[in-house]
């Protein structure tokens, strides 16, 4: 649609009618994150990646070793749960655990240990059993080296824990695994 460009009111127009989709798509991009909830907890259908399928399912008994890495570059991104990716916060990627839930990961190099809320999908990466934010790999100590053993387990934390992580903050500290019992821990990843 053209206006006579003559007027002000044209001049108006016209510029309107250039910038609407524009300003649509940026609305449209505000409004589709979801809010930081902890419900409804998300399972999912069963879903395929690089020739592999992984199955969602609610795991409550969920204790694994094997490998973490970190991502943070893709800030304002979209997580599986649709909450906006904040690479600062202390999250984390799984390929089965429902979305929400809570982990407890242990540095296994160092026996640090953060509870983590898991709100997207991967790591897809062969030999890596999750994804950290930069956040939660900082709290960790694993972002310099951009992987580390570790173990993952899930746990139901109180809400206080929860909330804090739903805004961003780090839980309460966790005490850190030591002596035989990161022994025990660093034996099954071998």
């Amino acid at each position: 649609m053209s206006y006579p460009a003559r007027s002000r009111y044209g001049r108006m127009m016209t510029l309107l009618a250039r910038f609407t989709p524009v300003l649509a798509l940026l609305i449209a991009g505000c409004a589709s994150y979801q809010p930081v909830a902890d419900s409804p907890v998300r399972i999912g259908p069963p879903y395929r990646v690089k020739g592999t399928t992984y199955a969602p399912a609610d795991q409550p008994g969920y204790d694994e070793v094997g490998y973490a890495s970190w991502y943070g570059s893709e800030s304002g991104n979209r997580t599986a749960r649709g909450e906006k990716f904040r690479p600062k916060w202390i999250t984390a990627a799984h390929t089965t655990l429902p979305l929400p839930s809570y982990v407890e990961v242990t540095n296994l190099l160092t026996g640090r240990t953060a509870l983590v809320r898991v709100n997207d999908r991967g790591p897809f990466a062969r030999g890596r059993i999750i994804d950290l934010s930069r956040g939660a790999a900082d709290l960790l100590g694993i972002r310099s080296q951009g992987h580390a053993p570790v173990r993952v387990r899930y746990v139901d934390p109180p809400e206080k824990d929860r909330k804090k992580l739903r805004k961003g903050k780090p839980a309460r500290q966790r005490p850190a695994l030591t002596g035989e019992a990161l022994e025990m821990q660093r034996a099954r990843i071998r």
